[in-house]
This record gives structure tokens, sequence and C-alpha cells, in this order.
């Protein structure tokens, strides 16, 4: 319903008004796609949670400000929404952020999982093809560069900044947390994965541990 009341603001509404339309689109398809990407890869996990709608209070206070910038934008300065570029760009964004999360969704089908895991389970293993050859992290790589383009989608300079200020910091916590438990998991495998593979984020290294070297005879 709402992807498609998305559709009739950017067919219907005014000029100013239609990338609200676009981002209605982009926010609908990501929260429903990740609940049929789990169905699909992992249905034994799959539940309501799968829509991640309920993610954070902060994940839901972002989305709120930037609706609230938005409008108060509009309504001040419509001129700004007309700024096509900027649509474009986040469009571009949210697409490609969208393709490479799914993409490491299916890549990792049963060893993905949208909570941290501090237990190994018997059938985990460390998935380093695909897209993941090309990144640690791709779906955060992907939800970071989505949740920002869906900022340039509406023009919200305040909240395109927000976004990627506080994307930034919560992967950067996120990516330490869970490279540690990989680390209790996998050992030298994931470390010598580590040296091969950056975890896609920008400034973000994630936990290093440099293993003693053998002494030469």
């Amino acid at each position: 319903m709402i992807f498609a009341a998305g559709i009739f603001i950017q067919l219907l509404a005014t000029s100013t008004l239609q990338p609200f339309g676009w981002y209605m689109c982009f926010m609908s398809f990501f929260h429903f796609s990740e609940f049929l990407a789990i169905a699909a890869t992992d249905h034994g996990n799959l539940s309501v949670k799968s829509f991640i709608l309920n993610h954070s209070p902060a994940y839901n206070i972002a989305a709120v400000t930037s609706w609230v910038e938005f409008f108060t934008e509009w309504y001040f300065w419509p001129g700004l929404k007309l700024i096509r570029s900027a649509s474009y760009i986040g469009i571009l964004m949210c697409i490609g952020g969208e393709a490479l999360r799914k993409a490491a969704i299916f890549t990792a089908a049963k060893n993905f999982n949208h909570i941290i895991q501090s237990e190994k389970k018997d059938d985990h293993v460390l998935v380093t093809h695909g897209v993941y050859s090309l990144c640690r992290h791709p779906s955060y790589v992907g939800w970071f560069y989505w949740s920002i383009g869906t900022q340039f989608v509406l023009v919200n300079p305040v909240c395109t900044v927000g976004y990627a200020i506080a994307s930034w910091v919560f992967f950067n916590n996120r990516v330490a947390t869970e490279e540690v438990t990989l680390l209790n998991f996998f050992g030298s495998d994931y470390i010598d994965y580590q040296k091969k593979v950056g975890t896609g984020l920008p400034f973000i290294s994630g936990v290093r541990i440099d293993l003693p070297q053998n002494p030469s005879s």
C-alpha cells in the first residue's frame, strides 16, 4: 500500500512533492524485501522482526526527523525539492545499496542473521565468496549507502549529513562487535580473510589481531 501510494504521489502530486513519493517506494521496498529475503534463505528464523521496522528507537527517530525536514523545507523553500540531480544521485545510491545488501543476504543464506550471534552454530561457516570477496560486510555497506541515498532522494541537506554521521557511528560499533564474535568463531581463518578484504565501509577497519610470527630457525 505504501509503495502504491508512493507511485501515485510521483505521478499525480506537484513536482516539489514527487521526491517523497520516490522515498516511500524505496522505504517500503527495502523493508518488505528484507522479509522476503529471509523467507527465501532462512525461513526457520523468519518472524515479524524480519521486516526490521522496529530496528531501534534511533532508527525510527531518524526516519521521522527526515519527514519533518522534508515537509518543513517543502513549505518554506519548495524550490529546494526541485534539485533533481540530488534526487537522481539518491536513487542510484538506493538501488545500488539495496542490490548489494540483498546479494549479501542471498550469498550468506543461513549464515546471515539480523542479530549478531553469540554462539556458533554447527552449520555456521565463514562466507568469503561472491560479494564477500569484495568486502567483509557487504550487507552493512549496502545499508550504509542506501540510508544516505534516501536523504539525497528527499533533497534533505541536514539529514544527509546527519544520516552519514549517525550511520558511520552505528556501523563502526556494529562491525567491531561482530568481528569480535567472528574472530572467536573462526580464529586464524578470519584473520587471513581480514588481511585480504577490507570492511567496505569508509574509515572503518574493524577489529584486527596480529598473530605472533613463528621464529625463524
